[in-house]
């Protein structure tokens, strides 16, 4: 009996040793959960059967129990690399089936699919047009390396300052290539459906005491072939090629339009009728840019806002000036935030989010079955996944550009591995010394 307990404690502090030994060979893994044998004795006697002087039976393996205490951080010049501060685990997919994980090496596949070193690809919920995220299920995180969609200017928010001494111009009407007729200019880059670049230029003329006119040109990526520019109204679409001949072959003219001032120099808004604040513009382009009804002709539109504009006895310029169009971009980096959100950068400073990285949670983390490669899977005793954005509920914040450790602390495992050495050869020396009295039972004649 007595050989049998000793090689209990043998085969105990074996499994001590190999966990022990996995724990210090993982020292170094980015995610791993350190893990410790735990043991309970065992008695060869049912419970009714146990008396004062029953003895043991040896020792035995209950469980080997994961660790799962938040690792240090590390940090990569890698912005697809990622760090849970916190609860939760990365959701990944083979196709076929969810892991879950606290390694967050990342890098995109030859489709763009980001993936980790066993292919599996990061969960995330997709983006949805509004800037919100379709929390409802998750998808593969897929970075295209296409050129970014350009966006058509809309609204140009101009705030401007005309010289309440300017006098009105001696020289007229207004001729947008004689100087002589206007009193101030400014242009601002827009952007039509395609994302061509059409420089619109606003002309002040002043009228009379608190009182400008403005004109707006854009000049067209290609040349009208008639020699001649479209002027007119907005709105009218400029179906009459008119004006002189001096204008621009590639520029189109819009206005007048009014903007009257207050005695305080403030934009008079009482009647707005006579003063908006926004004026809308529509260009006729030659270079198949759309802009309105399927079918319809190709007008480019768009808004100035002069709500911000004043009119003060200082030199004329621009206080403010914002428009909302870009042109086509090019990848040049992917960015993660602290609550996951992962947004594709292009050249043209554009900023477009791909999808909100997914965590897992569990009502019991330790259950959860190990898969090689510090991924795990739900098990019955982990329960259900529970999964949310990062930073709602219990969940953890998402750091880019860093790796969780390993939380094994080699000082303790360099320790615990002297004390399972120490029970194994004190096991064995039990087997020794059960074997000579053995023997010298055997011996006695």
């Amino acid at each position: 009996m007595s050989f049998k307990t000793a090689l209990s404690g043998l085969n105990a502090a074996q499994a001590d040793l190999n966990v022990i030994g996995n724990n210090i060979a993982n020292v170094s893994t980015f995610g791993f959960k350190k893990s410790r044998a735990e043991f309970v004795d065992v008695y060869a006697a049912s419970y009714q059967g146990i008396s004062r002087l029953q003895t043991g039976a040896g020792v035995r393996v209950a469980q080997i129990q994961q660790n799962m205490s938040q690792g240090l951080t590390t940090y990569t010049d890698n912005n697809l690399d990622l760090a849970i501060q916190g609860r939760g685990f990365f959701q990944v997919s083979d196709g076929g089936g969810l892991y879950y994980s606290r390694a967050g090496m990342f890098s995109p596949d030859e489709n763009g699919y980001v993936v980790n070193s066993r292919n599996q690809r990061l969960q995330v919920f997709a983006a949805n047009s509004d800037g919100t995220f379709n929390t409802g299920s998750t998808v593969d995180l897929q970075i295209s390396t296409s050129e970014g969609p350009p966006s058509q200017t809309t609204d140009v928010d101009l705030g401007i300052n005309l010289n309440a001494e300017d006098t009105v111009p001696a020289v007229g009407p207004f001729d947008p290539a004689d100087p002589l007729t206007y009193n101030y200019a400014t242009s601002v880059t827009t952007y039509d459906s395609l994302g061509a670049t059409h420089l619109a230029t606003t002309y002040y003329v002043k009228t009379g005491a608190n009182s400008w006119e403005v004109y707006t040109s854009v000049t067209d990526s290609v040349d009208d072939t008639d020699g001649t520019a479209f002027v007119g109204s907005a709105g009218d679409g400029f179906a009459e090629p008119e004006g002189p001949a001096a204008f621009q072959y590639n520029q189109y003219i819009d206005g007048p339009h009014t903007l009257d001032f207050n005695p305080d120099g403030s934009l008079n808004l009482v009647d707005a009728a006579a003063t908006p604040t926004t004026v809308n513009y529509s260009f006729s382009l030659d270079n198949g840019a759309i802009d309105g009804p399927a079918g319809g002709p190709p007008f480019f539109d768009f808004t100035i806002d002069f709500a911000n504009a004043t009119q003060y006895a200082n030199d004329s310029g621009v206080t403010s000036l914002a428009q909302d169009g870009y042109a086509t971009g090019l990848l040049t980096g992917v960015d993660v935030d602290d609550t996951g959100v992962v947004s594709a950068n292009y050249t043209n400073g554009v900023s477009t989010p791909l999808g909100k990285v997914a965590l897992g949670n569990f009502q019991n983390p330790q259950g959860l079955q190990p898969s090689g490669d510090s991924t795990w899977q739900e098990t019955y005793n982990s329960g259900e996944v529970q999964l949310g954005e990062p930073g709602t509920g219990n969940l953890g914040l998402i750091q880019g550009g860093a790796l969780e450790d390993s939380n094994v602390n080699l000082s303790e495992e360099l320790v615990s591995l002297i004390v399972a050495q120490r029970n194994f050869q004190a096991n064995a020396q039990a087997i020794t010394t059960e074997n000579t009295i053995t023997q010298t039972i055997i011996q006695i004649r």
